[in-house]
């Protein structure tokens, strides 16, 4: 009797310090779940330290370790659709490798999917114990917002550590898309998720790769991804401050016609002028981001170029 496969998606950028606890926490992990088949993916996203090499050797000692290497790197999204695309198991388990998402947790997530009957079972952080708490609090205001503005149900303190069976992962490789958000994704093509809790987990070591900033253009891609709303707002700027500008002619007019007051001098004015080339400049700011990423996507570039593997039968290189 067969016996069903765990496919463990690992996205790798610098990762050379923390690489060897997380292969430590894997084997362990395995002996848990010997009822399964297991390998690991870990998807090399343009390392400049020596984590390709670090895993060629554990593909070496050990036939469950499977890479990609991608020619530069593409970034994380690119990472998680690579390794699920060569993922061929039954069950696929996205999460990081700096040991954030704890592995103790899989034998849960896997009761969940193959006894509870759930597509998927996500983890979320019910705190944030050793972030900053500026990072905290915008992290939670970005989950606020993309609830009230998008379909997509991002759940607050989210991870990307969550295990799928094959019928959500099919889902997921059915969008294309080269601006890609995972946890939009996850949330837009639906299906039955189980959300399991766990308490802030700090990197077992290393320096995360997510600055301030790059959370911030990543936030603004999920946006521009999974809500039109920016553009409505746009428009309803544009809107307001015509029926205002309106309004306020209207006034000039009757109070220099009735009561011969002079219209104010040029700081008012000034003013005006600094108000609506700002909101004109904010608006086309909106409209060309959208523009941006659809012309992004009608250049129709791989989503990543595979430079090395140990993967057998690779039949495309490329991640088209």
């Amino acid at each position: 009797m067969r016996r069903e496969k765990v496919s463990l998606v690992v996205p790798c950028y610098n990762e050379d310090e923390v690489l060897p606890y997380f292969y430590e926490e894997f084997c362990k992990v395995a002996e848990k779940l010997a009822d399964y088949d297991l390998e690991v993916i870990f998807v090399n996203d343009g390392s400049k330290d020596r984590t390709l090499e670090i895993v060629r050797g554990f593909a070496k000692r050990d036939e469950r370790v499977k890479y990609i290497s991608f020619s530069r790197n593409f970034g994380k999204e690119a990472a998680i659709y690579a390794g699920f695309e060569h993922a061929d198991g039954d069950y696929v388990v996205m999460m990081d490798a700096d040991l954030q998402d704890p592995p103790e947790l899989l034998p849960d997530m896997l009761k969940a999917v193959c006894e509870e009957g759930y597509d998927s079972a996500a983890t979320r952080r019910v705190t944030r114990k050793g972030e900053p708490p500026i990072r905290s609090f915008f992290a939670r205001c970005f989950y606020r917002l993309m609830n009230k503005i998008s379909t997509a149900e991002i759940m607050d303190g989210a991870r990307d550590y969550r295990l799928m069976n094959r019928k959500f992962v099919n889902a997921i490789m059915q969008m294309k898309e080269y601006n890609r958000f995972s946890k939009g994704i996850f949330g837009w093509v639906g299906f039955d998720t189980k959300w399991i809790e766990f308490e802030n987990v700090e990197r077992k070591a290393g320096e995360t790769k997510w600055s301030f900033w790059k959370l911030l253009l990543y936030s603004l891609e999920g946006i521009i991804g999974f809500s039109t709303v920016p553009l409505a707002l746009a428009s309803i700027f544009g809107f307001i401050m015509c029926a205002a500008a309106f309004v306020f002619l209207i006034v000039i007019l009757v109070r220099t016609l009735c009561f011969g007051d002079p219209v104010a001098g040029w700081p008012s004015m000034t003013c005006i002028i600094l108000l609506l080339g700002g909101i004109q400049l904010f608006c086309i700011g909106i409209l060309g981001m959208y523009l941006s990423k659809t012309y992004l996507e009608t250049k129709k570039r791989p989503i990543y170029i595979c430079k090395e593997t140990n993967i057998d039968n690779e039949e495309r290189q490329l991640g088209e």
